[in-house]
């Protein structure tokens, strides 16, 4: 079965210093048709003001992974780590027993573009830990996030695959479900998926089938991607 996200009809939030769309229910926005997919919980795309950020919040039992898209994000939390996040680098913060931690944008001119992810954890109340890494592009798909930390990927506690999709034009190259089901979220240009196109900030979910010949092909020009590959809730 597919599932159609479009970036028309996600949930919107814009409190001055924060605009965000929301693909799934988040916050004061709720829909019970859009309550994640499979174990991905949350996909947030958040601008940040300059010089403005999230003030210190705590959160358990949740893998929280943030894509820096532009400009950066200063993170600090409870468990003694200090870091900023630039754009291209990926972030994992398993909450586990429970973390605080803040975020601001480090910039006082322009504003902070990152996707915020929320994966339910293969197990609760883990000890909470972080990771952080710029990890390089490799080929069409780059895997980023893994149960394992496969090919210098950030750890999950989740049987789950994060992988950034980036084509030039006309680029094409095949995707694969190794688990139950798989979701796109586009981040940029226009992307064909078999028979459906997809443009920036549409999702696609591809749930519980078999998708033996999935092909992703770059449209008018260069597409970025993340694309999860994901257990049963």
């Amino acid at each position: 079965m597919k599932y159609i996200r479009r970036s028309q009809d996600r949930g919107t939030v814009n409190l001055g210093w924060l605009s965000s769309k929301h693909s799934f229910s988040f916050g004061h926005y709720y829909d019970s048709n859009h309550m994640g997919v499979e174990v991905l919980r949350v996909i947030n795309d958040d601008y940040v003001a300059a010089g403005e950020g999230f003030e210190p919040h705590g959160h358990r039992d949740m893998e929280i992974v943030s894509y820096v898209l532009e400009g950066g994000l200063a993170h600090k939390d409870s468990q003694g780590n200090e870091q900023v996040i630039r754009a291209g680098e990926v972030q994992r913060m398993s909450a586990g027993t429970g973390i605080t931690h803040s975020e601001y944008n480090v910039s006082d001119a322009d504003p902070t573009r990152f996707l915020q992810i929320w994966i339910r954890p293969k197990e609760n109340g883990v000890v909470p830990s972080y990771q952080q890494k710029a990890i390089k592009q490799s080929g069409a798909l780059t895997l980023l996030v893994s149960p394992l930390g496969e090919e210098n990927s950030l750890t999950i506690n989740q049987d789950a695959d994060i992988y950034r999709l980036m084509l030039d034009i006309n680029q094409s190259t095949p995707l694969a479900i190794k688990r139950h089901s798989g979701y796109i979220h586009i981040i940029s240009g226009t992307l064909a998926l078999d028979d459906t196109v997809l443009s920036a900030g549409d999702g696609m979910a591809l749930l519980g089938e078999a998708f033996p010949h999935l092909e992703a092909k770059s449209m008018h020009g260069s597409v970025e991607a993340l694309w999860f590959d994901l257990p049963k809730l």
